[in-house]
């Protein structure tokens, strides 16, 4: 019979998905109650931080 190994795998210390989808989360919930230009707007302001580097 043949033996397998499973490899040991390290734990993570950024899990990008799971980041990912915190995020995605967070702008869902806060443009849930918005309408098309609110969104606009928030879209740009909130984008504008990310180009600030």
């Amino acid at each position: 019979m043949k033996t397998e190994t499973k490899k040991i795998t390290p734990e993570k210390e950024f899990d990008t998905v799971k980041t990912f989808r915190a995020i995605k989360e967070k702008i869902s919930l806060d443009m849930a109650a918005m309408n098309f230009d609110q969104i606009k707007a928030y879209l740009k302001t909130n984008s504008d931080k990310l180009n600030a580097k």
